[in-house]
């Protein structure tokens, strides 16, 4: 009742495309001034998020898209703009406000989606889910996606520790790179989506 051939293949497509090791630093950087206790709460947050909007699109993504008449490199554009816009405002400080650290959650947007569930994930599990034509790969596919989340998880709830020792000034170093990591990573979306977009033309 478990195809590990399945699990091995998603759970490693899910592992490069929502990159753990790499959401450390954008996570500090976007939770920067807030309680520990705050956080921790907010990893959890974005990983419920993340998943929450992984199953949805999992059961019913091409209803919605074609509901929506959206295609994926569509998808895939809006959600590096989002990416690019977030970016910004962490290479120019802006995330440093008040406003903008305290009062705004940044555990739904753009932690749990679009960084957490881009495009790229909601995608992959789309068409695993697609292509599981039995209860073995099906249980296989969920158990994957299960486990990514509890990685990431995992990953952001103790990268807490890394604050401790890096302190105020570190932080503000870790938000810039966060921030040039985002904005590569938002572009690099762009033009996939348009790659796509030519292509499809």
């Amino acid at each position: 009742m478990f195809d590990l051939a399945v699990f091995g293949s998603l759970f490693l497509t899910l592992f490069v495309i929502m990159d753990p090791p790499g959401i450390t630093p954008i996570f500090l950087a976007l939770t920067a001034g807030r309680p520990a206790k705050v956080q921790k709460r907010m990893a959890f947050q974005a990983v419920c998020v993340a998943g929450g909007v992984i199953a949805v699109f999992g059961l019913l993504g091409h209803q919605i898209l074609n509901y929506l008449h959206v295609s994926v490199p569509a998808l895939m554009i809006a959600g590096g703009l989002l990416l690019l816009l977030i970016a910004l405002d962490l290479l120019t400080g802006k995330t440093d406000e008040p406003k903008q650290t305290k009062d705004v959650n940044v555990a739904l947007v753009p932690l749990g989606m679009p960084l957490l569930a881009g495009p790229g994930a909601i995608v992959s599990v789309i068409l695993a889910v697609q292509k599981a034509d039995s209860v073995a790969t099906q249980v296989s596919v969920w158990t994957a996606i299960l486990a990514i989340h509890v990685v990431l998880w995992v990953v952001m709830r103790y990268s807490l520790l890394i604050i401790r020792v890096i302190k105020d000034g570190g932080v503000v170093l870790v938000t810039r790179l966060a921030g040039m990591m985002l904005s590569a990573i938002a572009v690099q979306q762009i033009i996939n989506g348009v790659t796509q977009v030519v292509r499809g033309g």
